[in-house]
């Protein structure tokens, strides 16, 4: 058992290493990226090594395909969102003008609505408006890059401190990692490690497979939209994959958003059937192959668990709380189970 002088002493060193974390909270965001890469890519590298390559290649040929996939998404996937997220905006006034031409008198004939209540004209000018302010949007960052020097350049060294520090940690985490369990107390180490393995088991899997899923989603419902003859596939396909990491979520959000956009592109029924089509087939083929195949029953956290993670995580933490949120809920998943299986095992449960 610690002493009262140990225990103080532990307690100092959390509150001095929270207090630290807090201050240098602004440079911490390249060297946390740059370690959530290192920890994404160490399992290719190690498997790379299992294979009788040095550890310096391994590492040099997963660090070029993460810069590779890096600048394509900038060069390639980015510019296609953009132009789609433009032709969007154009494209919204004259769905307001279809809906107070169309579906505001259908509403009248059918539910009584009253159309002095439903002011569309000022929501067309608003938006208008802004859509001509976002037009002027490049021209005020270029305007603040040239007059902020030290913006520009805080994020080149962003980076350009991401990638170096990914490489050095890629090449070293292996003996980092024997470092720290070095300093862990003899007595406590077999069980922190074990811990720390599951932890880290759960957490790969997790990682991995949850976002293999996402992409794939993001694929079949871009795909799917695009036979259809959607507008704006694209950009919807992959909007609804990367928020089904909710469970449902995506294909609800996605059913709604390419439910709208089908009927006022194309005005019939007929296209409202091959969206519910293409999101019924995306979520028969994850709840069927995806998530059996990648994710498992192992580390599936419950869909209430999941959507308390995500609002808990964007309440205390902003966007980066709802990015972590997973990652989160499924390592305090395994410490739960450890703390239930030390709780069933001690005196306090049984007599």
């Amino acid at each position: 058992m610690l002493t009262d002088a140990q225990k103080w002493l532990c307690l100092a060193g959390l509150l001095l290493g929270g207090w630290l974390l807090y201050l240098l909270a602004p440079v911490l965001t390249p060297f946390l990226v740059a370690a959530a890469l290192a920890y994404l890519g160490d399992p290719v590298v190690d498997r790379l090594e299992a294979m009788k390559v040095s550890r310096t290649l391994a590492v040099l040929i997963v660090f070029v395909i993460m810069v590779a996939a890096a600048l394509a998404l900038l060069l390639i996937l980015i510019p296609l969102l953009q132009d789609q997220v433009f032709a969007l905006l154009r494209r919204v006034p004259e769905f307001i003008d279809w809906l107070q031409s169309q579906l505001l008198p259908w509403l009248t004939l059918r539910l009584g609505v009253d159309p002095a209540s439903v002011n569309l004209d000022a929501v067309r000018q608003a938006l208008t408006a802004h859509w001509r302010d976002v037009g002027d949007i490049l021209g005020v960052v270029l305007g603040q890059i040239g007059y902020s020097g030290q913006w520009i350049l805080g994020w080149l060294t962003y980076l350009l401190l991401v990638p170096v520090v990914t490489f050095y940690l890629l090449r070293d985490w292996d003996v980092l990692m024997d470092r720290l369990r070095i300093l862990i107390p003899r007595r406590y180490e077999p069980a922190v490690t074990r811990l720390a393995r599951d932890c880290n088991a759960v957490l790969a899997e997790f990682l991995r497979g949850q976002l293999t899923v996402m992409l794939a989603l993001a694929l079949i419902y871009a795909v799917g939209l695009w036979l259809a003859g959607l507008e704006f596939a694209l950009l919807i396909g992959i909007g609804a994959g990367l928020v089904s990491f909710v469970p449902y979520l995506g294909a609800i959000v996605g059913i709604a958003v390419a439910g709208v956009v089908a009927f006022l592109q194309f005005h019939d029924v007929l296209h409202l059937v091959y969206v519910g089509l293409v999101f019924g087939i995306g979520q028969s083929i994850e709840g069927m192959v995806l998530s059996p195949l990648l994710v498992g029953e192992r580390i599936g956290l419950h869909p209430v668990a999941v959507i308390f993670a995500v609002l808990a995580g964007g309440q205390l933490f902003g966007f980066f709380g709802v990015l972590l949120a997973l990652p989160a809920a499924a390592v305090i998943t395994v410490l739960l189970q450890f703390a239930h299986q030390r709780y069933t095992s001690s005196g306090f449960y049984t007599p």
